[in-house]
């Protein structure tokens, strides 16, 4: 699978992530998300919007296929900053897309993994997660089931 076209429509998303996201011991926190998301370019884009009716806020979310590179950018803003972060990238290879990136994280600088997996007609899960290491240990902070609506 090289593509994002199973996540076009309309999911329910239970989140959990934690209350700190570099610290590994924190408590996981849960909420609610419905996701709407489309296909563009023939599949070479997908552009979701989530909204966490808990949390106050929006996110969406930008994909775009490079097919000289064979790989994905993805491109993360929301309502909470209005700024758009820095893409992480990769592909999918079996089924699971793994994309990687280097941002800032608490005023820290960090290496983001986002992986996509258990990819399924009616679910997927999506994982974050943040290194202050350089990718050698990880820690997993948000984690997203997604559940197709009929």
């Amino acid at each position: 699978m090289k593509c994002f076209d199973f996540l076009a429509g309309t999911w329910d998303v239970t989140n959990r992530w934690r209350t700190d996201f570099l610290d590994p011991t924190s408590a996981w926190e849960e909420f609610p998300a419905v996701s709407r998301a489309s296909r563009h370019f023939e599949g070479g884009a997908s552009f979701d919007e989530i909204e966490f009716p808990t949390k106050g806020f929006t996110g969406l979310t930008l994909r775009l296929y490079d097919p000289e590179r064979d790989e994905w950018s993805l491109y993360w803003s929301s309502t909470r900053t209005g700024t758009l972060f820095p893409p992480v990238v990769g592909r999918f290879v079996d089924g699971r897309g793994e994309f990687y990136g280097d941002d800032t994280h608490a005023g820290k600088e960090i290496r983001a993994r986002f992986v996509w997996s258990d990819i399924a007609e009616t679910s997927a899960r999506w994982e974050q997660a943040f290194s202050l290491d350089g990718g050698r240990t990880w820690v997993t902070n948000w984690i997203m089931e997604l559940s197709r609506r009929p």
